[in-house]
């Protein structure tokens, strides 16, 4: 377990299958992750995703679980690693939207990066996020994150094209953060 100021990242749960399914199919949820066409995702769907999560893959997931009361909110993890480059790409969602906009997705955020830079030796995380998800942008930037890029009219959501930003924070940028707030 990897542990920040409200949540710690653990393993994924059996139990957490039924809650994950309903977090990952409510509609404003599913509206900031997927660039695809967001189709309901099954019990099975989520139990396959479920069985197939091992670390062999070079993708690591975590469950979000809040401090002190061990509430599962949500998840992040890396999903792709380019070791030659030393460059993880990561993804992030609070399920629960009780905890949205109060500081559990920037907090686990923190704790994934610190996760991958002390503790994987990568150079760069990178991330893509909807350019409408301001909530997310704004969290992204108080983790250090920065713009690097922007694909223009990328995803097509709500019958019009928007944005699709590609962010990233170096290790160097992640210590030097770190050493300022010592």
């Amino acid at each position: 377990m990897y542990t920040g100021e409200k949540v710690r990242l653990r393993e994924y749960r059996k139990e957490d299958i039924e809650q994950a399914q309903i977090y990952i199919n409510d509609p404003e949820v599913k509206r900031l992750l997927h660039p695809g066409i967001p189709y309901l995702y099954t019990f099975e769907d989520e139990q396959k995703w479920f069985e197939s999560n091992t670390a062999t893959k070079d993708i690591y997931n975590f469950a979000i679980e809040t401090i002190p009361d061990h509430k599962y909110i949500g998840g992040c993890g890396i999903n792709k690693l380019d070791w030659k480059n030393s460059v993880a790409v990561v993804g992030i969602f609070i399920g629960d939207k009780e905890y949205w906009g109060k500081g559990y997705g920037t907090d686990a955020m923190k704790v994934l990066i610190r996760f991958i830079f002390e503790q994987m030796n990568i150079h760069k995380v990178r991330l893509h996020v909807f350019a409408f998800n301001k909530r997310a942008i704004k969290s992204y930037e108080k983790c250090g994150f920065k713009t690097e890029g922007i694909l223009r009219k990328e995803v097509y959501r709500d019958g019009e094209y928007h944005d699709e930003i590609v962010m990233g924070i170096l290790k160097e940028e992640y210590f030097q953060s770190n050493e300022s707030k010592n």
